[in-house]
């Protein structure tokens, strides 16, 4: 783990697809954001929130912004390990992190964010982050409790 990544409380690795690549060879940009936000719903999901079934969460989250530095590139049949944390928690709204680094000799492949607004399912406004999410964040990654 380096620097970069230490802060960030969870993570799982992601072998590349072959159909995750594009015609040059190389993982297709767009993936590098699906592997980042899967990710952040199984943290989501290790967090009680039951993201990966959002009928049973009674709450909804959209994501409205994401954004991502491509470092270098990743091939078919690589193994990257993809690190996700928040770095804010507001009202209804919350910065997700993430980086994706090679597994084996731990080279920074991307890094980024995802903005996550918290909404109600019938009226699908926002709504404050529910409580006992925001304290299992907190738990983990205690900096934001402020």
């Amino acid at each position: 783990m380096n620097e970069i990544t230490a802060n960030l409380p969870y993570s799982d690795d992601v072998r590349v697809r072959f159909r995750d690549t594009d015609a040059q060879g190389h993982l297709y940009f767009a993936n590098y954001l699906v592997y980042a936000d899967e990710v952040a719903g199984h943290y989501m999901d290790a967090l009680g929130m039951g993201a990966m079934n959002p009928q049973a969460a009674g709450v909804f989250f959209f994501t409205v912004n994401i954004n991502c530095d491509y470092l270098d590139e990743c091939k078919a049949h690589d193994v990257v390990t993809v690190h996700v944390g928040y770095s804010r928690l507001g009202n209804s709204s919350a910065q997700v992190v993430f980086t994706l680094t090679e597994k084996a000799g731990q080279r920074l492949l991307a890094r980024g964010s995802l903005t996550q607004v918290f909404v109600d399912p019938k009226t699908r406004k926002p709504i404050p982050i529910p409580d006992a999410f925001r304290s299992a964040i907190v738990a983990r990654q205690p900096e934001l409790a402020g």
